[in-house]
Formats: structure tokens, C-alpha cells, sequence
């Protein structure tokens, strides 16, 4: 056991620190189910001596086939004990994708919950030789195993946005020195209660556990369903501190739950994930009066988040580009550059510190992802951002968003902002299929041509879709952001359809 006094060095003894400060504490709550840290950490014991036990070789990399049940928040805490990579998989992925994963990151154990026995047939071959753990089965650690900074604590596979999934291993150094700085900025306490919207497989969602957690206090487990009635949950469960993408902002309005101050319990909103638009952080101020919103950016591979800009719904508008909130300033003991900053000061975000990640699981996924300037490497985030007036970075759009219509380079994200200008236009997205732009629309629909000529009215005509299409809701991906993907395929449809 950890004790209080020496700085934090591994991911999970913040868990093990709130255990020693009060066992009984709640740590996890599950619908009406609720877990203290001394059943947690016992759960994740006992699986973590039968991982150890089924092994047939010392464990480097366990996978947790589990979704929102008790052993995929405890299997989570098991692998981290064994000493060995916590490899997240979600069972609702499809069984080649989840084959993929097994096969790329080399697992020597495997704990599964209900749901993901039932992926185990599937991926019966790609198992061979894994310790599958379903039950906790022989004797149960004394203690967690001893692990070094530099060891990896756990792995997570990209999006495949650009092609196949990319593992992306996180050592415990980089999210230790990611927790010493949430230490330092917001004031947790014991009596806060954490939301847990991200899937385990999404490195947001380590924020939810290992903050919550590292604080002492409660993580309620957020169901899709919840958003129907979002006020009534947050009430329910006495949430204080919310984190999720934008996009939840939108469900929860669809779904007529942001009345102003119909979250008075909440302190602090987190957002992060995909752009976070200004008119949508301005309801959510309404709705959440007494709550500082944050607008936080960072892709995986920098560990959770590395830039954050407190909302104010006087000066933020200002600062905004294309209708989306600054991403702010970079976190102390980072650096940054713009790549091939452009006249107007837009270039390719890079950035370098102690949250950077060491390299791909596959190091030939490196290439092009890293560049070497001053002496040093910089990870390359694809993302285009430029300083607003005061000081801070303005996320522009990503950089293969950016794409060739008529021999013309299009970002993309402008013309989603210009698309939410439209009369009765909630949400949108634009994808480039064929050569050709397609819009998406959540809203009132209107005839084509009266949104052709308003666009015409301040967009180019190159930068205008030629094509539209009305949906009931934008499709999410597993982490509950927008689907880029399935829009592309969408559009090739359409346009198919067309000919």
C-alpha cells in the first residue's frame, strides 16, 4: 500500500491513496448499484490473482473486454496491479475491429464482463495463449505489483480516422504529470461527484476515473440515456463536476433539458472531444450558472488534454473563429509551435513536454507524426490553430479537413459555421465525397435553393455544398462524437444515388 506523503508516480495510487483516507467512501456508482473503494479495490485484487494465476507467461499488456459493470471499472484497476498495460475494448465494437486490437497490442491476459463473454467465440483464435479471466478464480493478490514511471499504464487505439487504428501507449509518467496539473487548476474535494460519460476505450475517460478517484470521490457511470433527461440525472445523482464532449450539449437541448439554472449543482463543465461552439457554451452557462465552463483540447497522443480556455460569455465570443471556443493556452512545462504557419498566422499545432507520448505501438506509424526543431521532438496534432487577440490558440479545423474542390483548398469547419448560420439550422457537418461537398443538417428543413442563396450571400461559391441532407440527430461514433466516417459513407451514397 501507497502512503500519502511521496509524490504520486503511478496512475492508480491516487485510487489507493482515497482508499487508505476512507474505505468505505463511495467510488462508483452504476444506476441504483454503488461501490465503495474497499469493494473496488477488492474486486480488482481478486481478478488482478486471477489474471496473475492464468498467465501463461509474465503479464505486460491485459486487455478489459467490458463496458459500465462493476469488473470493467475493477478489471481496469486489475490490469494497472498486475504491473502490467491496461488495454481497454469495448464489446459493442465489431468482432474484426476488436481481432485487430487483441493481435496489435499482444495481450498475455484478458478479463471480460457479461457483455464481453459474448465476444469471446469471436475472438477465440486471436486468444490462444491469453489468460481469459471471467470470474475471479484462486487467490487473490495481497497487494498491487510494483511498476516505474516509465513503465506503459495503459494502451488506446485511435479513431482509424486516416486509415487503420493506431495504438497509442501512455506511460504512467505522462498522465501522472496530466493529474499534477488537474491537481493544481481545479479544486476537487472528496464531496464531488464525478460524471463518467467516455468509454473506457477513449482516453477522456481517465479523466473521469483517475480524477474522481485520485480526489476521493464518487464516479456515477453515465447511460446514453440518461440525456433524455439530463436535469433530473445530474439532480438525481448530486453531479458537481461534468465532463463530455460538445455534443452532449446538443442531445441535451434536442431533448428540451437546458432550461436556465437546471443545473445548480454543478461546479465545474468540462468539455473536450470535438469543437465546442460558443452558442452552445453559452446555454450551457445558463442552464449552469454557478459552474465554470472550460473548453479543454488535446488529442490522445498528448495525454488527455494539454490546452483549456475558461468560458466567459462576455470576452469569449470575441476570441472565437468560425463560431467555436478558443482552445486556450498551453499547460505549464509544455511548449508549442505552428508548423508552416500560413499570413495569417495558421499553422499545424506541435507540441512537446511531459505528456507527450514516447511513440506508436507500431513504430512505423511514427513517421510523419513527430517533427525535430530546436533539438527536440514535437508531436505533430494534425490540427490548425492561430492566436486570437489575446494571446491565446484558436482551433481553426484539422489539417486533412482541409480539402480540394475544384483545385481550391476548402476548410471544412468554415463552412459548417457558415451552414449553422442557415434559418432553422441546429447542427451540421460537411464532408468531401467524390470531389463534390455534401451537407448534413439537424433542424427545420427549408427548400435547398433558399439555403443555396443564403449561403451565396457569405460563403464563395466553391465553399458551397451542392448537396443536402436532413437528419433526425448526427450519428456518434463509440466515443459519442460526431461520426465523420459514417457521413463520408453517407455522401458517396447520395452522390451514387445521383447519377
Amino acid at each position: 500500500m501507497v502512503t500519502g506523503q511521496s509524490p504520486q508516480r503511478l496512475l492508480h495510487e491516487g485510487f489507493l491513496r482515497s482508499l487508505e483516507r476512507g474505505e468505505e467512501a463511495e467510488a462508483l456508482r452504476i444506476g441504483a448499484q454503488h461501490f465503495t473503494y474497499r469493494r473496488l479495490h477488492d474486486r480488482a485484487l481478486a481478478l488482478a490473482g486471477s489474471l496473475v494465476s492464468a498467465a501463461p507467461r509474465p503479464l505486460r499488456r491485459v486487455g478489459v473486454l467490458a463496458a459500465r459493470s462493476e469488473d470493467a471499472y475493477a478489471g481496469l484497476l486489475a490490469a494497472l496491479y498486475t504491473g502490467a498495460a491496461a488495454v481497454p475494448l469495448n464489446p459493442a465494437f465489431p468482432a474484426e475491429r476488436l481481432r485487430y486490437m487483441v493481435t496489435a497490442a499482444s495481450l498475455d491476459g484478458l478479463v471480460a464482463d457479461e457483455r464481453g463473454r459474448r465476444s469471446l467465440v469471436a475472438l477465440a483464435d486471436v486468444l490462444n495463449g491469453v489468460g481469459v479471466v471471467t470470474e475471479p478464480v484462486g487467490p487473490a493478490l495481497e497487494e498491487p505489483f510494483p511498476s516505474s514511471p516509465a513503465d506503459v499504464a495503459y494502451i488506446l487505439f485511435t479513431s482509424g480516422s486516416s486509415g487503420r487504428p493506431k495504438g497509442v501507449p501512455v506511460p504512467h509518467a505522462s498522465v501522472v504529470a496530466y493529474l499534477r496539473h488537474v491537481q493544481n487548476r481545479y479544486p476537487f474535494t472528496p464531496d464531488d461527484v464525478f460524471s463518467q460519460t467516455y468509454d473506457l476505450t477513449f482516453d477522456l475517460a481517465m479523466f473521469d476515473l483517475f480524477v474522481g478517484w485520485g480526489s476521493g470521490g464518487t464516479v456515477v457511470s453515465v447511460p446514453s440515456h440518461a440525456y433524455v433527461s439530463l436535469p433530473e440525472f445530474v439532480a438525481r445523482h448530486g453531479i458537481t463536476v461534468w465532463f463530455s464532449t460538445p455534443r452532449m450539449i446538443s442531445l441535451a437541448r434536442q431533448a428540451r433539458g437546458m432550461a436556465p439554472d437546471s443545473f445548480p449543482s454543478l461546479r465545474w463543465s468540462l468539455f473536450c472531444g470535438e469543437p465546442l461552439l460558443v452558442a452552445d457554451a453559452a446555454r450551457w452557462q445558463d442552464a449552469a450558472p454557478r459552474s465554470r465552463v472550460e473548453n479543454l483540447y488535446g488529442p490522445t497522443e498528448l495525454t488527455i488534454s494539454c490546452t483549456a480556455h475558461r468560458f466567459d460569455p462576455e470576452t469569449s465570443p470575441g476570441q472565437a473563429v468560425n463560431g467555436i471556443v478558443p482552445i486556450g493556452t498551453i499547460h505549464p512545462d509544455h511548449r508549442y509551435l505552428l508548423l508552416g504557419a500560413d499570413g495569417e498566422g495558421t499553422g499545424e499545432l506541435c507540441v512537446t513536454g511531459d505528456q507527450m507520448f514516447p511513440g506508436y505501438l507500431d513504430p512505423s506509424d511514427d513517421a510523419e507524426r513527430f517533427v525535430n526543431h530546436g533539438g527536440e521532438r514535437w508531436y505533430r496534432t494534425g490540427d490548425l490553430v492561430r492566436h486570437t487577440k489575446g494571446g491565446e490558440l484558436a482551433y481553426i479545423g484539422r489539417r486533412d479537413h482541409q480539402v480540394s474542390i475544384g483545385g481550391v483548398r476548402v476548410e471544412l469547419a468554415e463552412i459548417e459555421s457558415g451552414l449553422r448560420r442557415l434559418p432553422g439550422v441546429r447542427e451540421a457537418v460537411a464532408v468531401a465525397a467524390d470531389g463534390r461537398l455534401v451537407a448534413f443538417c439537424v433542424g427545420e428543413e427549408y427548400p435547398s435553393s433558399l439555403l443555396l442563396a443564403e449561403l451565396g450571400s457569405f460563403l464563395p461559391r466553391y465553399m458551397i455544398p451542392r448537396h443536402f441532407e436532413y437528419l433526425e440527430e448526427l450519428p456518434l461514433n463509440a466515443n459519442r462524437k460526431t461520426d465523420r466516417l459514417a457521413l463520408c459513407a453517407r455522401a458517396h451514397t447520395l452522390l451514387r444515388s445521383d447519377i
